[in-house]
């Protein structure tokens, strides 16, 4: 990945029982396989030194899981986490299951995802995911949190649970219904949510076509993640190797199937989703201004059109579209071979993201795709930033802050930046630079908002969508206006 200049951020490492060069001895130990993991925390050390985190995939068997981190534990759990027969008790207490998980945090892994349960009750899933938030911050206090769950539970969000969309195969009836399970997960309160890119179990269906799609839609989730059945095919260059890797879909029915060879030779699949990563890090600004607004007010990231357009029947009925943030409109292309993309635009002008095309909206249109294209607008009156292309989101990079403001109508941004680490925007941390837009007067004005500081000067390069000439400008925390 780093030598292909492909941004990614997290390697997820899976169980034994679940791929032959698993982290651990067994599934539901806490063990680490020493034939794949001689020296776990050298090897660990290595990873992070290329500025890679490391989660481990981690198992509760039992049907029951009580209490909190905070509750004597009434039985020792056993170091390796099972009891003498291999098996977890039905009873197992959070307080005893929580411990075991210390010696993986003493080398350095960075997160957790938690995976099957599925007897788990609904007590028992709740209780999981905030064993999890509250555990890891009793081992490390001022560090946020990450953890993917397989079982989600009303409720979850207060404890930071990432949620994906389970096993699901791959297939074009499957991604197309995940653009509205998306919408509606978080419009159950759900807002980290996300699926395994291109399916976890392979079909006849599964082909390179089919992964450029679903990472197209996936890049604008909360979750981003590749991930499945053949690992190899989750590689951005697995698809023009030739070779398919390990066969992983043995134990699989229901229409499992590698992909043909044939499909192998796929020189296109690579270069769209370099395209499509190096966005997602370049829309970072954006994400995580919009994240902080999700924990402010609970709006989700992916919004359902009627959730700003309520009183259009059009917007209110559409289910295969959503709102990223306020601002851009996101359209997945969900047909084998589609070489068009119906779109409806809400009321207002809209800009078309990649051509800057202005467009009036209310209506629906037509919008031509190749593969290398999926949908996107942006609303009059938005005022988009974007960061330099990161290879990892920590990563320092001198470019400027782009802000991107697509004229006809007012409009404003709030800009949030804090460590991206602690929990120290809790103590006033963070800086939130407020941003508008005057449309009838073609000015930007930006000011340091109340009760923020400035972490860090910028500078920016701005500019009216559609028009390649840019104003140059640095914010140092004063209040700034700037004509256009």
């Amino acid at each position: 990945m780093r030598e292909k200049k492909l941004p990614c951020d997290t390697l997820i490492y899976l169980g034994t029982d679940f791929t032959p060069s698993g982290w651990n001895t067994h599934n539901g130990e806490f063990t680490w396989h020493p034939k794949n993991f001689p020296e776990p925390k050298k090897q660990i050390d290595e990873l992070r030194a290329q500025n890679f985190k490391v989660v481990l995939h981690t198992v509760i068997e039992g049907r029951k899981l009580t209490g909190t981190v905070n509750d004597a534990c009434t039985a020792a759990p056993l170091p390796s986490g099972r009891t003498p027969d291999g098996k977890w008790p039905d009873n197992r207490q959070v307080a005893c299951y929580w411990p075991v998980h210390k010696s993986l945090y003493d080398v350095g892994i960075d997160g957790w995802w938690p995976d099957q349960g599925d007897g788990l009750d609904a007590t028992s899933r709740l209780a999981r995911i905030r064993m999890y938030y509250e555990g890891s911050q009793q081992l490390r206090p001022n560090q946020r949190v990450y953890a993917l769950h397989r079982n989600g539970h009303a409720g979850m969000q207060r404890f930071a649970g990432f949620l994906w969309s389970g096993d699901v195969y791959s297939t074009w009836e499957t991604l197309k219904v995940h653009v509205p399970i998306a919408v509606n997960t978080g419009l159950t309160g759900i807002p980290w949510w996300g699926t395994d890119i291109g399916g976890f179990v392979p079909t006849k269906e599964y082909t390179g076509e089919l992964h450029v799609r679903w990472f197209q839609f996936a890049a604008f989730c909360p979750l981003f993640r590749a991930h499945g059945r053949t690992w190899h095919l989750r590689l951005p260059w697995g698809w023009n190797t030739g070779q398919l890797g390990h066969d992983e879909i043995a134990r699989y029915t229901g229409g499992a199937a590698n992909p043909d060879l044939s499909e192998l030779r796929n020189a296109e699949v690579e270069p769209i989703c370099k395209k499509y990563l190096e966005l997602r890090y370049r829309m970072m600004p954006y994400l995580y201004s919009a994240v902080r607004e999700t924990h402010e007010t609970g709006l989700p990231v992916m919004r359902a059109l009627w959730l700003h357009y309520p009183d259009d029947a059009t917007a209110v009925a559409r289910g295969d579209e959503y709102l990223w943030g306020r601002d851009m409109l996101v359209a997945p292309v969900v047909e084998k071979g589609a070489t068009t993309r119906n779109v409806y635009l809400p009321r207002g002008d809209w800009y078309d993201f990649w051509t800057e095309e202005k467009l009036a909206g209310g209506r629906e249109i037509s919008k031509a795709v190749d593969l290398a294209t999926t949908p996107l607008y942006v609303r009059a009156g938005a005022i988009l930033p974007l960061g330099p292309v990161k290879q990892y989101t920590a990563e320092n990079v001198d470019g400027p802050l782009t802000l991107v403001v697509y004229p006809g109508a007012d409009g404003a941004f709030t800009l949030y930046e804090d460590d991206g680490t602690t929990f120290n925007y809790q103590r006033g941390d963070f800086t939130k630079i407020q941003i508008n837009w005057n449309n009838a007067r073609r000015t930007l004005s930006l000011r340091l908002a109340s009760g923020s500081k400035l972490r860090q000067q910028h500078k920016l390069e701005i500019r009216l969508a559609g028009e390649k000439a840019a104003r140059q400008a640095v914010f140092t925390g004063r209040a700034l206006e700037i004509k256009l």
